[in-house]
């Protein structure tokens, strides 16, 4: 099966399984923004979980199915059609050929997924099909997709089941965010008026939100840097507090090592909801202790546990 970008959007990308067991060499894991729509995505064409599928940035996506094909759309909420005809996300399509597929601009969230079913075909590099745009590697070429690129697909399954998301599993993507977090390495750099702030005040997202990570506008925060800390471990979820007093939460394609404050880590239940806070968004942090943080984690995978067998937050 083969489909043709007619228009990528802002930043289309081929991200599937994380790359895995290369940090110690600088290597980052890159793999899907919001695992969990992707995960979503593919159940709804009968793939793995972390099937290579294709993740839209802000929508503005078209693109034309050259042989039929079975597929779904879950992530941010916009307006979907089919040879022009509106479609629902959440729930297996079927794209007779040669028909094109035209996904908005969200009005909600920032990415959307779109799975195919016997996932997208990909450059493997170091173990894993997924896109780093800064290195250049994995995906297609490597890149985000361009007009005229052509995506093929592994061979499809027959009698694919027609299925929807669970209506109560289907995440809430809004323009406020709840995100649970545990104190980090550095946290007692934060003055203590500033720790209160940062678990009791909401955050606005600046305009520098990308697969590295997101930054925090406001409120300001007190934190005792001079900019020249040693280099230390860092992974998507850490977040780190420069000496302008702005966070980052770091994402998906975050650096192996940072100099700034550790200041805390988001927890591994919530880490999916990052990749759908765009600018201008409002985040809360809600503190929690590991065995908390743990318990959570515990108590949110065993929700999808019967419908994502074997999926991994």
């Amino acid at each position: 099966m083969t489909l043709t970008i007619l228009k990528p959007g802002l930043q289309s990308t081929l991200q599937g399984a994380p790359r895995l067991g290369y940090r110690h060499m600088g290597m980052p894991w890159s793999g899907p923004a919001d695992s969990l729509s992707m995960a979503l995505a593919n159940a709804l064409v009968s793939n793995p979980a972390q099937a290579t599928a294709l993740e839209m940035t802000y929508g503005g996506v078209s693109l034309r199915f050259e042989q039929e094909a079975h597929f779904a759309l879950t992530g941010a909420a916009s307006d979907i059609t089919l040879g022009g005809a509106p479609i629902a996300p959440h729930q297996t399509q079927h794209a007779p050929a040669g028909s094109v597929l035209d996904i908005a601009m969200p009005t909600t969230g920032l990415r959307t997924y779109l799975a195919i079913a016997g996932g997208f075909t990909a450059d493997t590099i170091l173990g894993s099909p997924s896109t780093y745009l800064p290195a250049g590697l994995g995906g297609h070429k490597g890149r985000a997709l361009q007009a005229g690129d052509r995506l093929t697909a592994h061979a499809q399954p027959t009698d694919l089941p027609i299925l929807q998301t669970p209506p109560d599993l289907r995440p809430h993507i809004g323009e406020s965010y709840a995100l649970r977090a545990c104190p980090s390495a550095e946290a007692d750099r934060l003055s203590p008026a500033s720790t209160r702030a940062f678990y009791s005040e909401t955050f606005q997202t600046g305009r520098q939100i990308d697969r590295m990570g997101i930054t925090l506008d406001s409120p300001k925060l007190d934190i005792a840097s001079d900019g020249k800390m040693k280099s230390a471990p860092v992974f998507p979820g850490t977040v780190q507090c420069p000496e302008n007093g702005h966070p980052i939460i770091l994402m998906a394609d975050a650096q192996t090592t940072g100099g700034y404050p550790r200041i805390a880590h988001i927890a591994r239940c919530d880490q999916h909801l990052l990749g759908q806070i765009r600018p201008g968004a409002h985040v809360r942090f809600i503190q929690r202790t590991l065995e908390q943080a743990q318990t959570d984690y515990a108590e949110k995978s065993a929700l999808f546990q019967d419908w994502l067998p074997g999926f991994i937050l």
